[in-house]
């Protein structure tokens, strides 16, 4: 049995064609960027960048889908590589393992890609990635905070001019206004509060400040949100 099978039942044979020519490229495969990644492999994406500098550590077993207690150490990247490959053997998929800066993303988006997933939980190369990919004309999805976040329901996707009621959407709509960029980034956020209860400061840990409480089935919930935002506009409309 072909193992997309009743993928193509729904989207058809030349749309799930099409998947398969596309080139996903997605950054940050933590809490939310590596289920994000592994649905969009499930879908029939054909190729497939994906880049996170950062090992699992005990932490991450929360929340993380590579996090398992025979990981520990590992790199995320190569975890994440390895795991997209085994779904599908003909996945064409860049594994690099390695932390991003204005200037590497300056050089990485010069390549073609389809999409681009942002999946970063720190402030600078968050910004940095949307704004390239934003001047490169690539389409572009961003997660925001998942942490502190308890009820799925208040999940939403929209412009992140419209975003609210999220410390993380509203820092980066700063650094984007200071870049001319008011909207055109859509956005995976949840409009629910965070306790201040929830967040303790960090030390020692890179480019972290503060450590958020987060529940495990919150990040992959925003991967899942993510996910479909990027098939459903690869793909468009279904055929009723």
């Amino acid at each position: 049995m072909d193992w997309l099978e009743r993928t193509e039942l729904l989207l058809g044979s030349e749309k799930l064609e099409d998947l398969s020519n596309k080139h996903v490229m997605v950054v940050g495969l933590g809490g939310v960027g590596a289920y994000a990644a592994e649905l969009i492999a499930r879908a029939g994406v054909g190729n497939m960048t994906i880049v996170d500098g950062d090992i699992i550590n005990e932490s991450n077993r929360n929340r993380q889908l590579p996090a398992l207690i025979s990981t520990l150490g590992k790199s995320k990247a190569e975890v994440m590589g390895q795991r997209l490959k085994d779904i599908n053997s003909n996945l064409q998929v860049k594994v690099i393992d390695s932390f991003m800066d204005e200037e590497g993303f300056k050089t990485l988006l010069s390549n073609s890609f389809d999409y681009v997933v942002d999946a970063i939980d720190t402030l600078a190369p968050k910004v940095a990635l949307i704004k390239e990919a934003f001047e490169n004309q690539i389409p572009i999805v961003s997660s925001m905070g998942a942490g502190g976040k308890f009820d799925p329901s208040k999940i939403e996707i929209c412009d992140i001019s419209k975003s609210k009621y999220c410390n993380l959407a509203r820092m980066v709509r700063k650094r984007l206004h200071k870049l001319g960029i008011r909207k055109g980034i859509p956005v995976v956020y949840s409009y629910e509060g965070v306790p201040r209860e929830y967040i303790i400061k960090t030390e020692g840990e890179r480019n972290k400040k503060t450590t958020v409480g987060t529940i495990s089935y919150m990040p992959p919930i925003f991967g899942c949100f993510i996910a479909s935002k990027v098939i459903r506009d690869l793909v468009g409309d279904l055929e009723q």
